[in-house]
């Protein structure tokens, strides 16, 4: 049971805004158990939970993260499908905070969800990089789940060097690639995140394709895939101490 006389700590969590795929051209969006995993756990730890993307207003998953989805891929979620079901959260997701209006300064901590939009919109966003700065720069935990590690791929320090040099990391892995290009038949992301974290000096940890693995290295928490959000959300809590 989560303590209710002490300040309820507030997390942003951010979404990827929809896009369309640069490889495939199919739309693509946020993964759903990104969000809905480590939301529970944020809400189980007593949080507030504020939603934002990089363009505001309405998020759409990836079709093979939602749970009614007909290829039965995330059937499993259940998780998910509450959350999809439940008109005030589902709601949030329809209207999504503004990044760039979201104060650092009212957030105890940043959690960054994937899916297959970041790829092609995150890597590259000021909005998301000056996020991150504000909240590492303040002291406060930075996490990114799966392909959301984008996000910190070419994000740099004021002094010019990588965000990430030295410093320990996951994301989606390059064995994760290759299953999804042969389950698909072809090349689905531009770039892959473990090659460039590595060009980039991280310290790139990895587990077997699609464990639960997260990671954390000071204030920086990662976490490889879908599958590791809850775990990464359990380290952003223990990183704030309670």
């Amino acid at each position: 049971m989560h303590n209710t006389s002490a300040p309820r700590r507030r997390v942003l969590i951010v979404l990827a805004s929809p896009a369309v795929s640069t490889t495939l051209g199919w739309p693509v969006g946020f993964w759903a158990a990104e969000l809905t995993h480590a939301w529970h756990e944020f809400i189980e730890a007593g949080y507030d939970v504020t939603l934002a993307s990089p363009k505001g207003g309405k998020c759409e998953l990836d079709a093979y993260s939602d749970p009614r989805d007909a290829s039965g891929y995330s059937a499993h979620d259940v998780l998910s499908l509450g959350f999809i079901h439940h008109p005030k959260l589902w709601a949030q997701v329809g209207d999504t905070r503004r990044l760039a209006d979201a104060k650092p300064a009212d957030f105890d901590a940043l959690y960054i969800a994937g899916g297959q939009s970041p790829m092609f919109t995150f890597r590259d966003n000021t909005d998301l990089h000056r996020a991150i700065l504000a909240f590492h720069g303040a002291g406060k935990p930075v996490a990114a789940v799966c392909h959301g590690v984008a996000a910190l791929v070419d994000l740099k320090l004021p002094g010019g060097d990588y965000f990430i040099k030295g410093r320990l990391m996951t994301g989606f892995a390059n064995s994760e690639e290759d299953f999804a290009d042969q389950a698909v038949g072809k090349k689905i992301m531009p770039w892959r995140i473990e090659d460039e974290a590595r060009k980039r000096g991280a310290l790139f940890a990895v587990a077997p394709a699609f464990a639960p693995f997260a990671v954390r290295d000071g204030l920086l928490i990662t976490g490889q895939q879908q599958n590791s959000g809850r775990k990464a959300a359990q380290l952003l809590v223990q990183a704030l101490g309670q």
